[in-house]
């Protein structure tokens, strides 16, 4: 704002907004491995490791064992897979709307995150994870197909959803789910909690398909991502949505840069007359 206050010129906008972005994405992981660290007994805060790249260093910072480097691995490819949504979103859509007003990327990103924060937004690879453990937990273990048949059935009949499944937008299987599924199937497959969750994307669309207002019967990301954190230890549920903060950052700062140096303008969500409502309610 201060360069702004001084009549920066509109072309260099996104000079200071870059800078911000490269502030913001170094501390994250600092500031959310803190967190983990505090909130969950932990111990005293991990200070960074020197010479290694972005995910390692946040998995450094969290502290949970990491012997053969797969959990480093693992959040090399979450911390991509959830970085970026283009716009159709809560965290995203709100991120653009605010940094449109020309606020900081500081106010911008906190606010996306607030969204994020939403139940119906950031906690929906937890509860997928949720409902896996539970099924492990009714059938002491892994379920056989025949079992997840029906137990899927009967969580749609008790009016339940499957968490996951059956996406308001997609219409495909999840790109990113398809990855997920590749990393768990190399790096742990004999995993009971990783096989339920394989086990779910062979047989759970078919139930869903049967299902007539279920345009989508196939899984979205969030569908495995939570099993993978399991198995390496991050079991803190309540966590889950801190590191999709981190990832998230990473995507709307850089759609924050270039919608800064493009100059888009600011979002005005379009608005409509009374009139205009009458007429299309009469149609």
């Amino acid at each position: 704002m201060s360069g702004y206050n001084q009549g920066m010129k509109k072309d260099i906008y996104w000079e200071p907004m870059l800078e911000d972005a490269l502030n913001l994405i170094a501390r994250l992981p600092n500031i959310a491995a803190g967190i983990y660290r505090m909130r969950f007994n932990k111990g005293n805060m991990i200070p960074p490791k020197k010479g290694v790249d972005w995910a390692a260093n946040y998995v450094h910072m969290l502290g949970l064992p990491d012997p053969n480097g797969e959990f480093t691995k693992l959040m090399q490819l979450y911390l991509t897979l959830h970085s970026d949504h283009e716009s159709g979103n809560v965290s995203a859509a709100t991120t653009a709307t605010v940094s449109s007003a020309l606020s900081d990327l500081y106010y911008a990103v906190s606010a996306g995150l607030n969204g994020l924060a939403g139940p119906l937004h950031g906690l929906a690879n937890q509860e997928c994870l949720g409902w896996i453990l539970e099924t492990n937990k009714k059938f002491n273990g892994k379920p056989t197909p025949e079992q997840l048949k029906n137990y899927a059935q009967e969580t749609l009949n008790a009016g339940r959803v499957v968490p996951g499944y059956g996406h308001a937008v997609l219409r495909i299987t999840d790109p990113r789910f398809d990855a997920f599924l590749a990393f768990g199937k190399k790096y742990c497959s004999n995993d009971p909690v990783f096989q339920t969750v394989s086990n779910v994307f062979d047989v759970v669309p078919d139930v869903l398909k049967q299902v007539q207002k279920i345009k989508d019967p196939w899984p979205n990301v969030d569908a495995g991502s939570g099993g993978l954190l399991y198995h390496y230890g991050m079991t803190e549920f309540d966590y889950y949505t801190v590191l999709f903060s981190v990832s998230r950052a990473l995507g709307v700062s850089a759609q924050a840069i270039i919608a800064r140096a493009m100059g888009y303008p600011i979002v005005r969500p379009k608005s409509v007359t009374t009139k205009w409502v009458k007429a299309q309610v009469t149609k």
